[in-house]
Formats: structure tokens, C-alpha cells, sequence
């Protein structure tokens, strides 16, 4: 008996060793809490860093689109699907003279093809280097200085060729600089100067292309973004842009993220009220099967006392078993919801339709141990009844029970 070890550790190791169904029972009902706090809260997280991350890197107040268009616009903005709408360049002075508006420039859409002329199907934007607020701030993230006629940018998510290039109406465009991830339709996009976009469209004329900017005369564009005096009511100023301007919609900034934050501000609530539930789910479901394990082994805890374990070591085992069976549940939780959430970002973004980006390495870490410590802290939670009404019990009772 000198070389029995009955640490309480030990024995808690050696009894959850012993039944392997049960252990394996514990953990599973723990992993599933783990999965779903982690999961859930790396989804919130990243939505919130989504939204937060477009907001900014949108940059303008109010975005002046074709009558008709907004719908388009939007879906351009948020889920980059490829648009393309036009309407007189003149509008631009007339908005950028309005009250109220501090800076207008304009942007021009145009869809490349899926063909040979093409590497991708992707939305090409032109800018206005000498009026833009939007696209350069981005830029000079990546690189110094300005980008020249005949280069271009390109999304977080647009491949590049090897030689730095990507090809474009069958010519091959230097790729200055390839933005970070902005969770927004523009990481698909693929950004050029003005000057450069009429190259292309001359370019694509030579190969016999058409695109539905050719039937209006003049200089046409897309959208004007537009930066508004703080001192300005946004709604206001959309209202006298539409007023000045037949034929065109006025989208306000923070009335679409208002929307989208809306929703994911939703999302999150029933995230948190599900994992809330299930956690205290997990504990009635873990203190029945704590109740009912420790009642089939109420000889087995009069042994011990026999041997001279103290009730304090009687409960210290109970709490040992449930908390090592706690912290490896939820380990394998934590795991798990790794393996679903972080390689399928891009799916996970595009079927809820809303700004996904994942979320800084630091708060990942601090979610890890957050999910890690109440996955721990459930389990003794939950055995801590059983294991001192087992500590209370009396010995001679406890052996003679059943006979």
C-alpha cells in the first residue's frame, strides 16, 4: 500500500482511464458547447469586423447612381456583383457645386468577360486621380506615390500572374499594388485611372468588343461619390442633390451600413441567446449524468474513505475528473470549430451576404481562452452538488447499502 499513489489527480486520471464511455460522453456534451461558443462568437466577431472595415473603406457620405440603378449599386458594394450603368459625366460640377458637398469625383464601371479575352469575369472601376477620396487612401496602404497611366489595382481576392500582370481585352496590365481585404464587393474588383480605362475600351473597339457605354455621346460615368460638409445633414443634402437632378438616386452611406448593422446586430442576439441556452443546457445535462454516475459509485468513494482519503480529497477528485473532461471537451470544441469556420471564410461570406473579414490574431486568442476557460468551469460547475453530497455520505451506510 507504501507505493500506492493516490494523488488526487491521479486518481482522477486513473478513474476517467477506467470508463471510457462515460469520459467520452462528458466531453462530447462539453465540445458541443465549446463548438458552438467559439463558433458563434468567431462569427459575430468577424461580422462586426466586416462591417466595421467597409465602412471605412468606403469613405464617401453619398453616392449619386443612375435613376433606377440602386439596387445594382449596392449589390456592386456589398457582394461585388458586376454591374455596369452610365449617365452624363456633366453631373459631376453640377453635384460638386451643391451645398454642402466638399469633394465629388467620379467613378466608371465597365464588366470585363470570362473568355479568352479575359483571365476573370471581375468589375473594372476607373477613377478620377485628381478629385478621388475613395481609392487612393487604399492604395497608399501598398505603395508610395501615385499609380501611372497603364497600371492598375487589384482586389484581395484577384489572382495575379507570376510576372505581376493580369490580362484584360487580351493585353496584359502591370499590377501596381493588390489591396488588403475589405470585406466588401471591391476585394473583386479591379481598379484603374480614367485614362487608363479609355485604353482598354479602345483597345477592346480593336478586337471588335461592344459595351453599352458606346450608344451615349460624350463622357459618360457611373456614380459620383461624394464627401459631405459634417455640418450638413446627409439626408438633406441627398434630397437637394435629387432635387437639382432628375433622373438619378442618391444613396446615403450611413442609411445602407445602418441596415447591415441592423441585421447583423440580429444575428449576433440569437447567437448569444442560443449559446447562453446551451450552456446552461450543458450543465443540467452534465449534472444528471454527474448525479447518476456518482450514485453507482458510492462504494467505490466508501473505499477511498476506507483508505484514508478525506472528504476534502472526495470532492477534490469529483471536481478533478469534470474539470479535465471539461478542458478536453472543450479543446476538441475549440478545434472543431477552427476546422469549420476559419478555411471556409470566403463560403461563409458569401452565403450570409453580408461583410465577413476575419477578425485580429489577438482577439481570436483571447476568444480561444475565453471558450477554453467556461468550457473548463462547467464542469465542476455542474458535479459540484454530487461531489459533496458524496463527501457527506457515511462510510458504514455506504458499504452496507444493497445488501
Amino acid at each position: 500500500m507504501r507505493n500506492l499513489d493516490l494523488k488526487t489527480i491521479t486518481i482522477s486520471l486513473k478513474n476517467l482511464q477506467a470508463k471510457p464511455v462515460r469520459t467520452a460522453c462528458l466531453c462530447i456534451v462539453v465540445a458541443i458547447l465549446s463548438f458552438t461558443l467559439f463558433g458563434g462568437s468567431i462569427l459575430a466577431l468577424n461580422l462586426r469586423q466586416g462591417l466595421d472595415t467597409m465602412t471605412r473603406r468606403f469613405g464617401a457620405d453619398l453616392m449619386v447612381v443612375p435613376e433606377g440603378t440602386s439596387e445594382k449599386a449596392q449589390a456592386l458594394l456589398l457582394r461585388g456583383e458586376n454591374s455596369f450603368f452610365y449617365f452624363d459625366a456633366g453631373i459631376v460640377d453640377v453635384v460638386a457645386g451643391t451645398e454642402g458637398v466638399v469633394c465629388a469625383s467620379p467613378q466608371f464601371f465597365l464588366t470585363s468577360l470570362s473568355t479568352e479575352c479575359c483571365d476573370a469575369a471581375v468589375q473594372l472601376i476607373a477613377y478620377d486621380p485628381a478629385t478621388d477620396f475613395v481609392v487612393q487612401p487604399w492604395i497608399a496602404e501598398k505603395r508610395h506615390g501615385f499609380i501611372n497611366d497603364g497600371q492598375v489595382i487589384v482586389g484581395n481576392r484577384i489572382e495575379i500572374h507570376r510576372n505581376g500582370t493580369i490580362k484584360l481585352f487580351n493585353t496584359e496590365y502591370p499590377v501596381a499594388a493588390q489591396l488588403s481585404k475589405s470585406a466588401s464587393g471591391y476585394d473583386t474588383s479591379i481598379f484603374m485611372t480614367m485614362n487608363t480605362m479609355r485604353q482598354l475600351i479602345n483597345n477592346a473597339h480593336e478586337l471588335k468588343y461592344n459595351f453599352l457605354a458606346d450608344r451615349y455621346e460624350g463622357d459618360v460615368i457611373s456614380a459620383v461619390l461624394i464627401k459631405a460638409d459634417p455640418a450638413r445633414s446627409p439626408s438633406l443634402l441627398a434630397w437637394d442633390i435629387r432635387k437639382q437632378n432628375e433622373g438619378v438616386e442618391v444613396l446615403i452611406s450611413q442609411g445602407i451600413f445602418a441596415r447591415i448593422a441592423g441585421t447583423i446586430s440580429g444575428l449576433v442576439k440569437y447567437i448569444h441567446i442560443f449559446s447562453i441556452a446551451l450552456w446552461a443546457l450543458a450543465i443540467i445535462v452534465l449534472s444528471t449524468v454527474f448525479s447518476g454516475t456518482i450514485h453507482e459509485r458510492k462504494k467505490e468513494f466508501a473505499i477511498l474513505r476506507i483508505m484514508g482519503a478525506t472528504r476534502k480529497k472526495l470532492v477534490g477528485i469529483v471536481l478533478n475528473e469534470s474539470l479535465i473532461a471539461g478542458i478536453a471537451g472543450g479543446f476538441a470544441g475549440v478545434v472543431l470549430a477552427s476546422l469549420a469556420v476559419f478555411p471556409f471564410s470566403t463560403y461563409i461570406s458569401e452565403q450570409l451576404e453580408l461583410p465577413y473579414l476575419d477578425a485580429p490574431f489577438f482577439y481570436i486568442v483571447l476568444l480561444v481562452f475565453g471558450s477554453l476557460l467556461l468550457s473548463a468551469v462547467v464542469g465542476p460547475l455542474s458535479s459540484l452538488y454530487s461531489a459533496l453530497r458524496i463527501s457527506r455520505a457515511e462510510t458504514y451506510f455506504t458499504m452496507r447499502d444493497g445488501e
